[in-house]
């Protein structure tokens, strides 16, 4: 019986896995964008946003606890120099999964996990969703003057 045991074991030993997810959150941190599947991205989710929640702080004691769970010294110093800046303000949810379909081979549910922050695409369809307001009487002003701009233009159109 699996009574209480809440994290997905990925058909793997306790250090295949452990080995795994630091691998995988290493190149998440370097890269800022990995394809997995989707099974992998939720448990990396789980093993690096805690990581990255650590990194806020820029101690000693803050750098050898992440250490110690990635064992690579310069995802250690991207994680403290460039990515927890740029979340310093966040009060969580560092990372995004998006489902991208089902590999063809076996058919397993593929997705991409992304730092939040780095993602230029996202940030600009943000800026884009910001609405204005238009009232009937600015579009009705609009349309005039194209009419008589098309209607101007006929006249020369037919002269061949």
């Amino acid at each position: 019986m699996r009574h209480g045991k809440k994290f997905n074991h990925l058909s793997r030993t306790a250090s295949h896995r452990d080995a795994m997810l630091s691998n995988m959150a290493i190149s998440l941190i370097m890269h800022k964008r990995i394809t997995t599947t989707l099974p992998k991205a939720k448990a990396l989710k789980q093993f690096v946003e805690p990581l990255i929640t650590k990194s806020k702080q820029d101690t000693t004691n803050a750098r050898r606890v992440v250490f110690s769970h990635l064992q690579n010294k310069y995802a250690v110093t991207e994680l403290f120099q460039v990515v927890s800046p740029k979340i310093a303000d966040r009060p969580g949810g560092y990372t995004r999964i998006i489902k991208t379909g089902f590999r063809a081979g076996d058919q397993a549910a593929m997705c991409f996990i992304e730092l939040v922050d780095f993602d230029e695409n996202m940030a600009k369809t943000a800026k884009k969703a910001t609405r204005t307001r238009r009232s009937r009487k600015t579009a009705a002003t609009a349309e005039a003057p194209a009419e008589t701009a098309a209607t101007a233009e006929e006249p020369t159109g037919n002269a061949e």
